[in-house]
């Protein structure tokens, strides 16, 4: 999986590619944790070119999302493709994850 980091008005935007799963999941924790460590509050996960997620994936949104909240910040996810955002239902996540459509709309709601 490719992890392409970029900020944008002073939020950390996480672009993501390839498969996020038990092999490569470890990686993205990681990267994540260094962001809010270093006192990024506001992230974005866009994941247009995502092609598959697992569970061990889904595990590390459900960890980003309990660090955020404890430092009061902020995680939405964007640009779906329709299998990725079934995975999410099927889990539950949507109920407590803003999940958009577009960078833009994620960008301009954070």
């Amino acid at each position: 999986m490719q992890i392409d980091l970029d900020t944008r008005e002073n939020v950390s935007v996480f672009s993501l590619k390839g498969r996020l799963d038990s092999n490569t999941s470890p990686e993205l924790e990681e990267v994540i944790a260094s962001q809010i460590e270093n006192g990024s509050s506001s992230l974005i996960i866009n994941f247009e070119n995502l092609d598959y997620i697992s569970s061990a994936g889904l595990r590390v949104i459900l960890k980003t999302t309990k660090d955020l909240k404890r430092r009061e910040g902020k995680l939405l996810l964007c640009a779906m493709q329709d299998y990725v955002k079934e995975v999410f239902e099927i889990a539950g996540f949507d109920t407590f994850l803003p999940i958009v459509p577009t960078m833009d709309e994620a960008i301009s709601k954070i």
